[in-house]
């Protein structure tokens, strides 16, 4: 589980070739699918196999074990590999072949990334408005939209706290991935056009480290 697609060329070398054949490996970082077609088939070329896992969930989920793989490649090579992965899912679904795990992934982070610049939208409004952020976020809790990810941003802005859980970098990587698989699918992505270029506005103001509710912060700037 690396950063991106150089992240991963950077420790490829010979001898991690030469330590493939036999093995299976698993990759679970956002990379594009024309990456993953061609990591499996250096894989494949070294005596190995592939499977392409991207997850769904960041810092605190991957600490307690509740990821949610999605897996693409051969069904019963993902079958196998259950064992090994179980520790860090609460839930991994086979998707399809190689390339059907990312693109679930893309659909599953255009709703995330939406509902996370969406809340933190909301907040800058509240505030902005002189509204008592406790009452604010406490109605927003108690209601319909709430889930276990609403709360923890929530309390994050409210509290000022940008240590990240998925950092604003990770965040603007998976709108360049999303957009790229828009364009090559010829489908419309409005909403993240325009979150896109929030999180660039983010990474142009040196937040790219902090964590992708910090959008608020572009938003909230006078």
């Amino acid at each position: 589980m690396m950063f991106d697609g150089p992240a991963i060329r950077s420790v490829i070398d010979d001898d991690f070739r030469r330590a493939l054949r036999g093995k299976t490996l698993i990759n679970t970082s956002s990379v594009s699918v024309e990456f993953s077609h061609s990591m499996a088939r250096e894989v494949h070329e070294a005596g190995g196999k592939f499977i392409e896992m991207p997850v769904s969930g960041s810092k605190v989920p991957a600490e307690t074990g509740n990821l949610v793989g999605m897996m693409a490649g051969d069904q019963i090579e993902c079958e196998h590999i259950r064992p090994f992965i179980e520790p860090i899912t609460s839930a991994a679904i086979y998707c399809g072949p190689i390339g059907t795990g990312l693109r679930t992934k893309y659909a599953v982070n255009t709703f995330l990334i939406t509902v996370t610049a969406g809340l933190a939208e909301s907040m800058n409004l509240a505030q902005a408005q002189g509204l008592d952020l406790d009452a604010f976020s406490s109605v927003l809790d108690a209601g319909p939209l709430a889930s276990s990810y609403s709360r923890i941003k929530l309390a994050k802005m409210a509290k000022a706290d940008w240590s990240p859980q998925a950092a604003v970098k990770d965040c603007y990587n998976s709108t360049e991935l999303i957009r790229a698989a828009a364009k090559a699918a010829e489908a419309k992505t409005p909403l993240i056009e325009v979150c896109n270029s929030l999180y660039r506005q983010a990474m142009e103001s040196g937040l790219e480290d902090e964590d992708m509710c910090a959008v608020y912060r572009v938003m909230s700037e006078k």
